[in-house]
């Protein structure tokens, strides 16, 4: 997958929850609260926490999940390898899609956000 496939998935994640927000601001801003609140530091690191969001949504075969939370990995300081081993984790679990979406999606994902600083 290049580059702008990822960049291009990201935004349109991030209009999509921009546009939903408007027809949906409570629910939408109470989902956002929430979500905020899981990934904050605690007992597990932010960075932690997106490594196990990773390999949830690598397992779940949700192609926004990978990108965003690759995205917040990186942004909180996780290796190429500690993104990878999450990764394939779901592996264990979920078999040849989850590599597939590893040897894919993931490193695609991963070499794009370490070497552009794309928000």
């Amino acid at each position: 997958m290049e580059g702008s496939m990822i960049q291009q998935s990201l935004q349109e994640y991030k209009e999509g929850v921009g546009k939903l927000v408007k027809q949906l601001p409570d629910v939408i801003g109470k989902y956002n609260q929430f979500t905020e609140t899981c990934f904050a530091e605690g007992e597990l690191s932010t960075k932690m926490k997106h490594l196990i969001a990773l390999s949830l949504g690598v397992y779940s075969n949700d192609e926004y999940c990978i990108i965003y939370h690759t995205k917040g990995a990186v942004d909180q300081g996780a290796s190429e390898q500690e993104i990878l081993e999450a990764a394939t984790v779901s592996s264990a679990f979920a078999g040849g899609m989850a590599m597939s979406q590893t040897v894919t999606l993931v490193q695609d994902a991963c070499n794009q956000f370490q070497n552009r600083n794309i928000h």
